[in-house]
């Protein structure tokens, strides 16, 4: 494969490996990068030192191009971006944020940089910044997530509308079929994120890896959408969320509610009761547990097997 994704990132694949908080340290990124994706750091769960500590520990796992994530929320964000540019990263995944905010500081410094958007009036303001290529996140991914409920489906062909810097599509993506039709539909590349939570090298707890792979169709919902839009998977601190957002509570009383390290006692410390576990729709799809290379590998056998299917048959 070679398109513009593959070019930008100089990657085999256009296939991205989303840099979720908890789940995505060094041993996940460097997989997905050695199998010929682009592996990406999840640095918003990770204090300056540790995302240091995974960014070294990734050079020396790879010799291939791999991301760090970074969510301008994060309160140290000008430590991330002097550990990033001190250690030689080349490539850059932000969100959450004004993209003009560090979009040029990184540029020159030569560091490719990618936008995470839900909708095209932020697509259109990312392109105007000078990112080098968006995300387009569908309704239907995992973690945070966009008000407007787009689905990735309607999604992605209004982007590519609305803009002429590669898009790479995400949300609901976990197969090789899920995968090219996002590319028929103008993608130039997916971004996986669910699928490989239940990699072997991802850092999520196994609790939680083994409540992904059970997890079946209406598991999900896109909760705390006054605060924080975020999909989560059901279980007692899910129950308690909708109840009190059905009673009407305020901003403040949903703060209160999630509190501080929700994610990652669910996530990494793998509190199924009263951790907050954050999982796309397309969960209920995942079945086994896998080494990230071949999910690389099954992912990309099905695109083509499917492709070749579709030029095989008779309209």
């Amino acid at each position: 494969m070679n398109n513009k994704i593959t070019k930008l990132f100089n990657i085999s694949y256009p296939l991205v490996q989303a840099g979720m908080i908890w789940c995505s340290g060094w041993e996940l990124a460097s997989a997905v990068s050695n199998a010929g994706g682009l592996g990406i750091i999840g640095s918003g769960s990770m204090y300056p030192d540790i995302l240091r500590e995974h960014i070294l520990k990734c050079q020396k796992a790879t010799v291939k191009p791999f991301a760090v994530n970074l969510p301008m929320i994060y309160p140290d964000i000008d430590k991330h971006i002097e550990t990033i540019l001190e250690l030689g990263v080349k490539i850059v995944f932000v969100s959450a944020g004004n993209p003009k905010t560090w979009t040029q500081k990184l540029k020159d410094n030569g560091v490719t940089v990618v936008h995470v958007i839900a909708n095209a009036k932020f697509a259109k303001k990312a392109e105007e910044a000078g990112v080098d290529a968006i995300v387009a996140e569908g309704f239907e991914a995992g973690g945070h997530n966009g008000r407007e409920e787009t689905t990735t489906m309607c999604l992605i062909p209004s982007i590519k509308q609305a803009v002429k810097i590669p898009v790479i599509a995400a949300g609901g993506i976990a197969t090789g079929r899920g995968m090219l039709a996002a590319m028929a539909l103008g993608a130039d590349a997916v971004q996986i994120g669910s699928r490989f939570v239940a990699s072997v090298e991802s850092s999520a707890n196994i609790n939680f890896k083994n409540r992904v792979i059970s997890a079946n169709e209406g598991d999900t919902k896109l909760m705390l959408k006054q605060l924080t839009p975020v999909r989560l998977l059901r279980n007692e601190f899910y129950d308690k969320v909708e109840q009190v957002e059905l009673s009407g509570a305020s901003v403040e009383e949903l703060a209160k509610l999630l509190g501080r390290g929700r994610a990652k006692k669910g996530m990494f410390e793998g509190d199924l009761t009263d951790g907050e576990l954050e999982i796309g729709q397309i969960a209920s799809l995942i079945r086994e547990i896998k080494p990230a290379k071949d999910i690389v590998d099954e992912i990309l056998t099905e695109y083509y097997s499917a492709k070749n299917e579709l030029l095989k048959s008779e309209f």
